[in-house]
């Protein structure tokens, strides 16, 4: 459990390091490469994990695995939830922005603007496994 908390904090640090370096960047007007191995995972890992992993009732419902850049780009059963270059009808930003009639991730706390623009940035780059 100890582990546990000090791999949590680790990752809200890694993660609130991001949000600080793009807000200190000027992202507004010049929004730099975002990296899904430094950028997106972490929020992945942090966020989604708990319920999109191998055995946990995301997986099981929607058959969407956020272990890997594979399993996201694969979706779930009903089809892709990453359309590259365009967030507007991601279903991952869709989700997490609450642009639908449900939220992600569901019944837990919303993530932050900073945590929405790195998705979104991504996937309008691209949504490159990089």
């Amino acid at each position: 459990m100890r582990n546990l908390s000090r791999i949590t904090i680790g990752l809200a640090g890694a993660i609130l390091g991001v949000c600080l370096g793009v807000a200190n960047s000027g992202w507004a007007g010049n929004v730099g490469r975002v990296s899904f191995s430094e950028d997106v995972f972490p929020i992945l890992q942090y966020r989604c994990l708990e319920c999109h992993k191998a055995g946990a009732p995301g997986v099981a419902f929607s058959g969407l695995n956020l272990e890997s850049y594979e399993g996201l780009m694969k979706g779930t059963r009903y089809g892709p939830v990453v359309v590259p270059g365009n967030a507007m009808v991601s279903n991952l930003n869709v989700l997490v922005e609450g642009r639908a009639g449900i939220r992600m991730p569901h019944n837990r706390k919303r993530l932050t603007p900073c945590e929405i623009d790195i998705l979104r940035n991504w996937v309008n780059q691209g949504a490159k496994n990089d």
